[in-house]
């Protein structure tokens, strides 16, 4: 009887080491799985949300210097708008795996697709200190006739503001009004210039939304004309 004892005793001390061996494992699979590193962020060169988030940041933070350096009765008011925008779009870099912070000009984005001589009159154009009147006259500007194609190679992106559907611009005055349509899906949709900004035509959260692509914050190939 001792022995039948002794032998029961042996074989539950090895099953209690073979489960405490399985159990070891499995913690330690677990150790290893919560310790691998996250994957890199993505950069603005490669993925079209991360490009797209990267020139709504730029173009925000370009016209928050502006103001600073052109400063009037409602910068400060516009800046504070603008900063919290800013947060808003750094949220949507991390939630969207990409560099928190990496920006881009809505100019520099739109060169690539352009011939090289025509490369330059947007970038020279985006100063909003300047009065919409002045604007290049190659991109149509404030000055350009109902109907007619503006702010030829330009990109468009979301500026992060919400409220109804409407645009900012650093070429057309407040109440011009924009129709603005994405090439890759053919969805348009007319908006009204409200604001200033640091690109020709920027859409806000709600207009964007109506002409968007799925997951995607930059529209490469756009046809905007003024309507209005």
């Amino acid at each position: 009887m001792s022995r039948r004892r002794t032998l029961g005793t042996k074989k539950k001390i090895a099953l209690l080491v073979s489960a405490a061996t399985v159990a070891g494992g499995g913690a330690f699979v677990m150790a290893s799985t919560s310790n691998a590193a996250p994957p890199a962020p993505k950069s603005a060169s490669e993925s079209t949300v991360c490009l797209g988030l990267a020139t709504a940041l730029g173009n925000n933070q370009k016209f928050i210097a502006d103001q600073r350096a052109n400063p009037d009765a409602q910068s400060e008011a516009r800046i504070a708008n603008r900063e919290a925008v800013v947060a808003e779009i750094k949220r949507k870099q991390e939630a969207s795996g990409c560099t928190v912070g990496e920006s881009a000009q809505d100019s520099q984005t739109a060169q690539p697709s352009q011939p090289a001589q025509s490369a330059q009159p947007p970038a020279a154009s985006a100063e909003p200190s300047q009065p919409a009147a002045s604007a290049p006259a190659g991109n149509g500007g404030g000055a350009a006739a109902s109907g007619q194609q503006v702010c030829n190679g330009s990109t468009v992106t979301l500026s992060g503001e919400g409220g109804a559907p409407a645009a900012s611009s650093n070429q057309f005055p407040a109440g011009t009004k924009l129709k603005v349509t994405n090439l890759d899906n053919n969805k348009s949709t007319t908006v009204e210039v409200t604001s200033v900004s640091g690109s020709c035509a920027l859409l806000n959260n709600a207009a964007f939304e109506q002409v968007r692509e799925p997951g995607k914050f930059l529209i490469r190939r756009a046809l905007i004309e003024k309507v209005g």
